[in-house]
């Protein structure tokens, strides 16, 4: 059997393993700062993998009208998704320049 806390000096005490948090010491700051982050990234990903769907579409139509007109309209929903996942990214980005706010959009464990 392998012992997987054979790394942790101290396995009561998981707080003393350092980068890890618990979730007992975090703060409402962080649970939005890290939702947001998530939200972001999802909203991201979703919106890649619509346009690529749709870009495979258009390849298979094969000359189909509708069917092209289906995959272009998936094309540019992604197109406009993207848009505003970049969008909220470059807001956040403003916010936290100019009024000092730390929103944040670094990857890093979950809180910080």
């Amino acid at each position: 059997m392998f012992n997987l806390l054979a790394q942790i000096p101290d396995p009561i005490n998981i707080e003393a393993v350092p980068g890890y948090l618990t979730i007992k010491g975090l703060q409402p700051q962080n649970y939005v700062r890290t939702t947001i982050r998530a939200l972001l990234g999802l909203g991201g990903v979703a919106a890649f993998i619509y346009l690529l769907w749709g870009g495979v579409q258009w390849i298979m139509a094969g000359g189909d009208k509708d069917a092209i007109d289906k995959a272009r309209k998936k094309v540019v929903g992604a197109l406009i998704g993207l848009a505003i996942v970049f969008s909220a990214y470059a807001i956040m980005y403003i916010l936290e320049t100019l009024f000092g706010v730390s929103i944040g959009y670094t990857l890093g464990p979950v809180g910080t």
